[in-house]
């Protein structure tokens, strides 16, 4: 299209010069974000359920009935059969709230898991956006409030979890490690004067370096276990020193909690862990690990146990050779992602606010549609160019609104009393919708060859010349 016709700027050149105008004014923009935060508020009240921070109480029960001389494992919350199930760190790290009223603690959960999810959305969307030029404040004003109405993430934040906080841990891994990767390009590229030796500028060097590079997962699997799966990432992609350091954090973290806690140390590990029905009914429509799907395909209360090992074993092995090969294509962010997923489907108990690692899985599907559309521009590639990257913006449309609708709530079904087929084919699938996507994201969600690499770079060898070396973001 030309730029002028007859030595006058055409209508379209015009239109689309104003509307870039428009469009990168401070203004217009705050109005989408609000805009996007009301929408999301709506999503929230129209498919959400009604949330009174009910998990927190528990939590917040037992830690209180602990501090006042009870056995923790043994507090039952009233009017429910629900106790404390987490390792006996995860009650250490909770005692503050006994200066807290339920409610108050409440709030304050929810705005730590807030922070947590502007922290991680910052770290994975901010760089995307540099890329494309777009404000971090705007990219991650409308991302915070579209992550928000999923169902993970209101789940987490109303039932007060600490979903979003343990994956803003394992994220922090991820920052590190990209902080390494860059450090290990400035030793090969410039001479930096040794930094002044105090604390303070240690602790900022060590950071600069990604030297705490595995406390986060270290930490996260000593709250909850189920992270402790990055940590076989590690072995599995000779990430040595952050598997060290995780694996050190975690026993630490366990230690000192077996210092303070002793009997409930012994007690979680020799009994409590291993008790699944402490959580909850594996054919429970929330539960949407491959485990739950198999329940309720076989309209039971329990698992086939040998089928379930079998395909978990399966699953397992996919998801990590996946990681593996992602990590080794330069895209960190998806190995880790494709990690948390795959967690989440092989546990016995995964309930909805567990699956938090759907939000990254959307970021890098809406990511490879820019990227592709962006490849194709001013190319004649392919029979239809103008669809480039059409396919995985509809994944990822399709993903979000089916964790923003939820459809399985409709199709909940309790046995004995209702059989999980009393809607038929159709209500069994929307019963297991996010079961089977959580599946299907761990098989064919894409990585971004080079988008990301945080291993230092490192000669070629065996013949094979492929330079690992690290690239700044996304």
């Amino acid at each position: 299209m030309p730029a002028t016709v007859d030595g006058r700027p055409s209508l379209l050149a015009t239109f689309h010069r104003v509307a870039r105008q428009v469009w990168s004014t401070a203004f217009v923009r705050i109005g989408i974000v609000a805009t996007t935060a009301l929408i999301a508020v709506w999503a929230v009240r129209a498919f959400g359920r009604q949330y009174d921070f009910f998990d927190l109480r528990i939590y917040h029960g037992a830690v209180v009935w602990w501090t006042e001389g009870g056995d923790l494992y043994q507090f039952v919350a009233p009017r429910t059969m629900l106790g404390f199930t987490y390792p006996p760190f995860a009650a250490l790290a909770m005692v503050p709230m006994v200066l807290l009223g339920t409610q108050l603690a409440g709030w304050v959960n929810a705005l730590l898991n807030l922070a947590a999810l502007a922290l991680i959305l910052f770290t994975i969307v901010g760089p995307i956006a540099d890329r494309y030029g777009l404000p971090r404040w705007f990219a991650i004003g409308i991302a915070v409030p579209l992550a928000g109405a999923t169902e993970p993430v209101r789940e987490t934040i109303g039932f007060g979890q600490i979903n979003l906080i343990l994956a803003g841990l394992v994220i922090a891994d991820l920052a590190a490690l990209r902080w390494r990767g860059r450090a290990a390009l400035d030793r090969d590229t410039m001479i930096r004067p040794r930094p002044e030796q105090t604390p303070l500028s240690w602790l900022r060097h060590a950071w600069m370096t990604g030297a705490f590079a595995g406390v986060g997962v270290g930490l996260a699997t000593a709250v909850k276990l189920t992270p402790g799966l990055f940590i076989v990432y590690f072995l599995v992609t000779r990430q040595w020193r952050v598997t060290f350091t995780a694996i050190g954090t975690t026993i630490g973290a366990t230690l000192l909690a077996y210092l303070c806690a002793g009997k409930e140390s012994l007690a979680y590990f020799s009994s409590v862990v291993w008790d699944t029905n402490r959580v909850g009914f594996v054919d429970a429509t929330p539960n949407q690990s491959l485990a739950g799907l198999l329940a309720r395909a076989y309209d039971s209360p329990t698992t086939p146990r040998l089928m379930w090992l079998a395909f978990a074993a399966l699953l397992l092995a996919v998801g990590l050779s996946r990681a593996k090969t992602a990590h080794a294509e330069g895209d960190e962010l998806a190995a880790f992602t494709i990690v948390g997923l795959t967690a989440n489907a092989v546990c016995p108990i995964s309930w909805t606010h567990h699956l938090v690692f759907l939000v990254p899985a959307l970021v890098i599907l809406i990511d490879v549609a820019l990227r592709r559309r962006r490849a194709v521009r001013g190319f004649n590639i392919g029979r239809f160019p103008a669809l480039a990257g059409l396919r995985h913006a509809a994944a990822a449309l399709g993903v979000y609104l089916l964790f923003v609708i939820s459809p399985m709530w409709r199709y909940e079904h309790r046995l004995p009393n209702v059989s999980h087929y009393a809607d038929g084919l159709s209500g069994a699938l929307m019963e297991n919708s996010l079961a089977l996507a959580l599946i299907v994201l761990v098989v064919l969600l894409p990585w971004r060859q080079g988008a990301e690499p945080v291993f230092e770079a490192q000669p070629a060898t065996a013949g094979r010349s492929l330079a690992r070396t690290p690239i700044r973001g996304s």
